[in-house]
Order: C-alpha cells, then structure tokens, then sequence
C-alpha cells in the first residue's frame, strides 16, 4: 500500500486543509544536501541495476512528474486556476534538468504560487462567515471529489467552489444543532488554524513532496523518505519505539495526548492521562524546559521521543484543567515500547450447532501488518518484534482452548515484511516454497519454508478484502495454493511487486542521516501457482460482496502499475482441494446471510456509501439534508431496536451522532474512547467467515471419504478430520 508523506498527509487531510501564512518560512530553494538527494535519487530510479523498471529521466517523464506535483499540492482543484497552470506550464519539460542538476527552484516556484494562492482562499472562506446567514433553501450542492474536474478558469470562478465549500461545513454545524455565533466561531478557528497547519510546513516537506511525485511517476510504490520521515517509516514497519508509550495528537496550538499505551513508561507514571495538554518538554532530570506551544506534532514528537532509559520531564495541563491553568511537572523515563494497537490480537467465536453439527469455538487473529523490529533481530535481541512470532504465541493459546478451527483476519492489512509472509506461512505448512520474486533481469528466486514445525494443523480460514495487500496477497495466496486453508472475503488489492529500502547516506557513507531513504520496487512476486497477484489480487474461494469497486480502489487505479504476468509454477504440496464442498459452502452461505439482518445492513450501507460516493456531491439544500439525517438516525435506531429484540449483540456506537466537528475539534479523551468501543461494534462478516470454517469442519467431519481427498496424507492439517 502506499504510504502518504506528511505533506501529502497535511494537504488530503480535508478539503480547506492547504491553507498558509506568509512567514517565510519556506525557502525558495532546496539545501545542500538536498540537491545531492535528488542527484542520488535520479541514479536509483534510472538504474536497472536497483530499480526493477527504471524510467530515463527526460521531457516525458518530466511531464508527468509536473502533473503528479500539481495534484500533490491541489488534488482537489481548489486553489490553482487555469491561468496559473498555464503559467506553470514553463516548467513542464524543465523538471527533469532540474533534478538532474539538483536546482529545484521550479518546483519551488509553484509551491510559493500555491501559498498565495492559499493565503487568498482561506481570508475569502473566513470572510464569507462575517454575513448574517446562509441560504439552505436552494438546490445547489456542494461537489466534493473535484480530482477529475478541469481546474477554474479564474478566482471568481473559485469563489463559487469555496463559498459551496464553506456552506457545506456551516450546513453540517446547523444540522448537528449548533447556533450561527458557535457555528461562526468554530469555522473561523478552523479555517485559522488550517492556515497554521501550512504554516508550519518546512522545506523538507516540500522537498518530499516534489521528489515523491518523481519517485511515484516511476512507480506506484516507490518513495522518498526525507531523514526524519524515514525514521518514523522504519518505527512503523518495526512496530517498536524507545519513547513513553503515548499516541499524541495536535488540537489547535498544542499537542494533547489522546492515547496511553498500557504497560508503557506514561502508563506507569499514573500522572498522564487522554486529553491532558503538553506545554512544554525537558531533557534530563533537571534543566530548562522548552515551550512547544504551537510546534508541529512531529517537532514535539522527536522532543518526546529517545533513548531507553534516559529521562524526558513534561509539562502538562491536565484535561479537566482551563489551557491557562499552571501545568503538572511530570518526569518520564523512555523505555522500548510496543505499539500493540498494530500487533496481532487473538479472540474467541461461539458459533451455534446448525445443520446437524454440534456448537463450535473458532479461533480468531486479527494481524493488521506484518511487522517485524529489522535493528532488533539484525542486533540478536531475542525478543525482537514479530508478527510471526506473535501470530504463533497466539495459536498456542488458541489451542489450549481447544477451538475448533482458526480464522486469520487480514482485513485491511497493508502488508509489510516479505519474510514474515513467508515465515507465517511456515507456521501452517510443513516446509516448501512460498513465493518466487522475479528480479529486473529476469532472473527468479525462490523463497520458502525450511522449517518442518507446524504451529497449526488444524482447520483454517483466510479473511482478507480489497484492503489486503501485498505480504497479506503472499500469505493468502500460498495457503490458497496449498489448499492449507479456506481463502474468504473480497478479491485482494493487486499488489505484486517487493520493495526495500535504499539508506541515500550509503552513498556515499555519512555518520549522519543527511540525504534520506528510497523504498524503491525492486522485483515482481509470483505465487508458487506462477501467477502474479498484480492487478488480479487473491480472488477468495468463498466471496462477500465487494465493499469498494476495483475502478476507485487497488492496483488497477494506478496509471503507471506494472501489468499481471505469470511464470512457471514450482513443486509444492497439495494439503487438499475444497473444490468438492465449495457449492455446499456457497449455498449455506447465502441462506444464512439472508436471514442475517447484521450482514444484510451491512450490505445496505455499502450499497449506499458507493452510491454516495460516485456522486461525487452533497446537496446544500437543508430540507433535504435534515431529511437525510432524520432517515438516518431512524434506520439506526430501528436496527438497535431489532438487535435488542432479537438478543443480538448492540452497537456501541448506534447513538453516536454526527456532530459535523473535524477530529481535532472534539474532545480528544471522549473521541479515543470512541475509537475503542468502534472495536467492540458487531462483525458480521468475521463472523460469517468462522461459521463458513465451522460448516468445512462439519462437512468433513461427516463424509471421511470426501476428507481423504480433501485431506493431505503426510503432515497433514489432521484436525479437521478429527
């Protein structure tokens, strides 16, 4: 999956978020170091020998990373014009000699264009609400996917699109029951502090940004990592950090806390707590304290973060507390934490007796990346961070509990490390290839299991849907290949190729991080099938109903992705084939979801957010909103009603209102407790995939001579014939 870049991340975020203040902080140029970045960067990318399809940088390319830089400062056509852009045309076949050279003052140039043009949007949005009221009784409405519009012919015509723009947010406001002077009042500090968000953009952003539309208009997933962007991507992937163990969050000027994680370094301090506002941080035990009153999250971050066992001293104003109020000293000591929000997580379904078969436990993992800490295991730590070493601790778990069979949940799972796809997949196979990666030159490698342990043999099943990507495309498509395990859900993403990550201050070699890392695409992955999974995905034995359609999300939308390909298939073993009871599966399937009615309003309000989404617009009329509304607070207390008479689990969200409020204008405790109870909200489709493992199971159980073909002979998948 692609990793958004916290410019990108800044400028998508909502649709006023690209709004800046004239304080010069942006410089008209690149450094020193970045310009040997970019030289750096051109070398790899035009490099068959490290890219595994380099592109020569010339007028053409040039003109596609023109466009990609466009659409990275204004994806959605807000504040550049037609005649700016064709002002901006100059540059369009200068960009290639400009990275060459390492003068990127073109892309400088454009960027101080869009502040301008920025700064002007935002004191015409803040304008508008000077007026005493808006008119909701009209039929106009407000188009919010402007990607594929043509850009305005000129200010005046923006002028519509932002006054449209700004009803939409008061209409929201209006709707949630707030009254014009808290309406007014609330949109004014958004739209203010938008223009801070920009503001606080510095020139390695724009840098990022610039060399990331190069990197991107190579391949889809190749990157640029500024040093510090680096840092975090490589925390991320390692899902570890040195630092007190606390998600933090920016709301207006400073930055409060909005999660603990537990077990941490805050957590046992018992002084820190969601909400709580963070003024000012020290290092040491004694010594000044800094202010980071209205810094960047990531600038307080790196203050935050350090070395284990070294002392951090915060100065917090507590959650309950005015933002005047004196803040609490709280001295910190960092230690290596676990971000267990990404870690794997194990859990129990119930699933009734029904059609002959008895009551069932089905195991459940959910893994939402397979992460894996590279520095710990390269140092010899025997507790590195490992999805497969945690996936595995789990399975011992589950089976203590002597479950029936085990549903690996890969929902939305975006990938990762290629050897923990592999490594987990040697978890549930004897030994054998898992993968082949074809390389540049065409030469094919490939990698496999050696390990004869099995750490389940059990029944299995598969969970993945369009979100599922990558290693996740890797992991399901050999157990599928294998007949290891039921594959169910959506058809995967489509991502086929392997990435690495290049260290720029490698060459040459710097005792600093100076110049940055490239996640670069260095070969293609095949299944031991010999199909590639680019474009075509993972397509599941038993499919639910798509919840996006493949034109708007997955590999295919990508312009520059590499075509699907295949290559010879490998040896491997055949555990069995589910082809015999498939039809069975299907059909008790789509009896049951009938009469779900949690599966049924699922497949309801994915019916009606793809409609709403390829309309691309909302209405600005307020009897037809507060219609909209009204039939959506009835549909959802109908459904809790029904759940309620029906002894089905409640939705601890059903209550939960649009208040119209961004993120960072709520209160952060309140909204991180309702990211929590989101967790707890019924899953029909988790659990339709355990019942789905459950009839295999039972299937098999009751024809022994249909499980001798199913079922392997040798190091074979024995409890599901038990």
């Amino acid at each position: 999956m692609k990793l958004k870049t916290p410019l990108l991340a800044l400028l998508l975020a909502a649709p006023l978020a690209l709004l800046a203040r004239t304080d010069g902080a942006i410089p008209n140029a690149p450094t020193q170091d970045q310009a040997t970045a970019a030289k750096l960067v051109y070398g790899l990318l035009s490099d068959s020998r490290y890219a595994y399809r380099p592109r020569a940088l010339d007028d053409a390319l040039s003109a596609d990373i023109y466009k990609r830089y466009l659409e990275a400062l204004d994806p959605n056509k807000q504040f550049f014009t037609a005649q700016d852009v064709t002002k901006f045309d100059a540059y369009k076949t200068r960009l290639d000699d400009a990275i060459k050279s390492g003068d990127l003052s073109p892309a400088y140039a454009i960027f101080a264009a869009y502040r301008e043009r920025a700064l002007s949007r935002a004191q015409y949005a803040r304008d508008l609400l000077k007026q005493d009221n808006f008119d909701f009784s009209t039929k106009d409405s407000f188009r919010f996917d402007r990607k594929d519009v043509p850009w305005e012919a000129d200010e005046a015509a923006l002028n519509t699109v932002w006054k449209e723009s700004v009803r939409n947010d008061w209409l929201r406001l209006k709707l949630a029951g707030k009254q014009p002077d808290e309406i007014r009042k609330t949109l004014d500090k958004r739209y203010a502090n938008l223009v801070q968000s920009i503001g606080e953009l510095k020139g390695e952003d724009v840098f990022q940004s610039f060399l990331n539309s190069y990197a991107n208009a190579v391949d889809p997933h190749t990157d640029y990592f500024t040093p510090r962007t680096a840092d975090n991507f490589n925390l991320t992937m390692s899902n570890t950090l040195e630092g007190i163990g606390a998600v933090l969050q920016k709301q207006d000027d400073v930055v409060a806390i909005r999660e603990i994680v537990a077990g941490g370094p805050a957590s046992k301090t018992g002084k820190v707590k969601p909400g709580d506002r963070v003024m000012a941080v020290g290092q040491g035990s004694s010594g000044p304290m800094e202010d980071v009153v209205g810094w960047r999250i990531d600038d307080v971050v790196a203050k935050i973060r350090g070395t284990k066992g070294t002392t951090v001293r915060l100065d917090i104003v507590p959650a309950e507390s005015p933002l005047d109020a004196k803040p609490v000293r709280v001295n910190i000591v960092r230690d290596r934490v676990r971000l267990e929000d990404q870690a794997a997580k194990a859990e129990t379904i119930d699933v009734p007796a029904t059609n002959g078969k008895p009551a069932q436990k089905i195991g459940v993992i959910k893994l939402p990346a397979f992460y894996q800490d590279f520095d710990a295991r390269r140092r010899g730590d025997k507790d590195f961070a490992s999805a497969t070493r945690d996936v595995a601790k789990l399975l011992g778990t589950l089976r203590e509990q002597k479950v029936d069979g085990v549903v690996l949940d890969l929902r939305n799972n975006g990938g990762g490390s290629l050897d923990e796809a592999i490594e987990l997949t040697g978890l549930f196979i004897d030994e054998g290839p898992v993968v082949q990666v074809r390389e540049s030159g065409g030469r094919v490698t490939v990698n496999g299991d050696d390990d004869k342990q099995i750490a389940w043999e059990g029944p299995l099943a598969v969970l993945i849907n369009r979100g599922s990507a990558s290693a996740s495309e890797i992991f399901a498509g050999a157990i599928q290949d294998y007949g290891r395990g039921l594959v169910i859900g959506e058809t995967t993403f489509g991502k086929g190729t392997v990435q690495t990550l290049l260290d720029l201050d490698r060459w040459p070699a710097n005792e600093a991080a100076r110049f940055g890392q490239v996640k670069l695409t260095v070969q293609q992955f095949f299944r031991v099938s010999g199909s590639s999974t680019q474009h075509k995905g993972v397509v599941p034995d038993i499919a639910f109903p798509a919840s996006v359609d493949a034109s708007e999300f997955g590999e295919s939308t990508y312009d520059n992705a590499l075509p699907w390909a295949r290559i010879a298939a490998v040896p491997h073993t055949a555990y069995g084939d589910f082809r015999p009871i498939l039809t069975t599966l299907e059909q008790r399937h789509a009896q049951r979801i009938a009469k779900d009615p949690e599966f049924q309003w699922w497949q309801q309000d994915v019916e009606q957010f793809r409609k709403e989404r390829a309309d691309k617009s909302i209405s600005l009329n307020e009897a037809d909103r507060r219609a909209e509304r009204d039939r959506e607070d009835a549909k959802r207390k109908q459904r809790q009603a029904e759940r309620a008479k029906l002894g089905l689990a409640l939705d601890p969200l059903a209550d939960d209102d649009d208040d119209g409020l961004q993120a960072s204008e709520r209160d952060i405790a309140k909204d991180a407790q309702r990211d929590k109870l989101a967790e707890k909200r019924p899953d029909p489709l988790l659990r339709e995939a355990a019942t789905i493992l459950g009839d295999a199971v039972g299937l098999l159980n009751a024809d022994r001579q249909l499980s001798a073909k199913v079922l392997p002979t040798a190091r074979s998948p024995g409890h599901w014939a038990d």
